[in-house]
């Protein structure tokens, strides 16, 4: 296991790019494939490109705003206190690594994007409390946790068709989570991650010399906001809104009153922007006043640039890959050797191969789902097997696809080549579990 971990930590740092320069690679490899595999021109595929790039937008402002409220409420003194008393119950090395990864695992469970970063603000407090625990495999036990998020509560697959109306409902129907995320074999490997993925982790401690150790008072130091004041005396009009303890509490109970209706109306739906939407008032309340809150938004910002400039460049990726067809190519080339019994096998590893050019769990299954329920069907498997299968494959090779891993490595101040050598290993372990379970059950 040292071997393996010292190999891939060593294959990751020399040849892994800084996630920006690897989409510029990607797109010119996806472009190659496109104009050979499929019938497209190079100007159509251009077009392609281009007409795919703002695609994202929705979604990559949704990322940079559970980046920024996450940082936001972590920075208050509430939960700086409750990260930090949490933090002091590991007493060595290997426990803080067993419970981020945990931590990590049962937040993404219940919501993805809750889950990358609870999981990255934990293992930092952990980092300044823990003596002697690798940084790096810590923020890499955090993020690993989001192997899980496709079986979990937030998966987009699963809540998809089980809304009715839902794009493939012809070929489908309308499939209760009771067949999905509750189904014995998606259970299976939900339980079977959360006992093996933290067990992994921990065998990937390195030797004490080889640890790469973070020193507390820089991590103390990158979260201490400059909170600036301005005395009672001296205050304008335009101060004393600034600093109204009244405001920001109307404007938050405000806020966590419509959370309160959409519960009531659609129950615990949660989704994406109702994470951001409880952050960001939670935020509001816990900073007191308008100015704290804006100090912290600006001290936090800086963390999301990463976002801003990577997501778009992913869009145009999904724009070649779904418009060209050349999604279609790759998975009805893993149907063509498919059987009844490697059939979900074989769909797992296409949706984790079709995952490093749409990383988007949604956009994954608009472009594959079509392709892989007509193929179910001729061989007369289970679709919503199926449907797990390419969520899970969605799932499965994040863990070395840095697209998601953004958010963790902005609040860690680490970059992708240092937590990706560790994410090989857990992808390499868990893709045979997974691939077991698809093939036995």
């Amino acid at each position: 296991m040292k071997a393996m971990i010292s190999f891939s930590n060593k294959l990751m740092q020399r040849y892994m790019p800084d996630p920006f320069l690897l989409v510029i690679v990607l797109t010119f490899f996806v472009i190659g494939l496109a104009i050979f595999l499929t019938d497209n021109t190079p100007v159509q595929i251009l077009g392609y490109w281009g007409d795919g790039f703002w695609n994202l937008l929705e979604f990559s402002m949704q990322m940079v705003l559970i980046v920024v409220t996450g940082h936001v409420m972590a920075s208050s003194p509430f939960f700086k206190r409750l990260l930090g008393n949490l933090a002091n119950v590991p007493q060595s090395p290997g426990q803080a690594i067993i419970l981020v990864t945990l931590v990590a695992l049962i937040a993404c469970w219940i919501n993805w994007g809750f889950g990358l970063i609870i999981g990255a603000l934990f293992a930092k407090e952990i980092a300044k409390k823990v003596e002697g625990v690798d940084y790096r495999l810590l923020i890499a036990s955090a993020y690993s946790g989001f192997i899980i998020w496709s079986g979990g509560l937030s998966s987009s697959v699963a809540l998809t068709i089980a809304t009715p109306g839902h794009f493939t409902e012809n070929l489908i129907g309308v499939v209760p989570t009771s067949e999905t995320l509750f189904s014995p074999f998606n259970l299976i490997v939900v339980i079977g991650l959360v006992i093996l993925v933290p067990i992994i982790n921990r065998f990937m401690i390195p030797p004490k010399e080889q640890a790469f150790i973070i020193d507390p008072k820089l991590l103390e130091a990158a979260d201490d906001l400059q909170a600036g004041t301005v005395e009672a005396i001296d205050m304008t009009p335009a101060d004393r809104l600034e600093n109204s303890k009244l405001l920001s509490l109307l404007i938050g109970l405000l806020g966590l009153s419509f959370l309160g209706y959409y519960i009531v109306t659609n129950g615990f739906a949660i989704n994406l922007n109702i994470v951001n939407f409880l952050f960001l008032f939670i935020g509001i309340i816990l900073h007191k006043t308008p100015k704290l809150f804006l100090e912290a938004i600006a001290s936090s910002v800086k963390s999301a640039s990463g976002i801003i400039i990577q997501f778009p460049f992913y869009a145009g990726l999904m724009g070649i890959v779904t418009a060209s067809g050349l999604a279609g190519i790759l998975s009805n080339a893993f149907i063509s050797i498919s059987n009844e019994n490697t059939f979900h096998m074989f769909t797992l590893w296409s949706a984790g191969l079709v995952n490093f050019f749409v990383p988007s769990g949604g956009g994954q299954w608009a472009v594959q789902a079509p392709v892989m329920l007509e193929a179910a069907q001729t061989l007369g498997v289970s679709l919503p097997k199926t449907a797990m299968a390419v969520a899970w494959g969605d799932a499965w090779t994040n863990m070395i696809q840095p697209f998601y891993a953004l958010p963790a490595l902005a609040i860690a101040g680490l970059k992708a080549k240092d937590i990706m050598g560790y994410g090989l290993i857990i992808m390499l372990i868990t893709g045979i579990f997974i691939s077991a379970v698809f093939y036995f059950l």
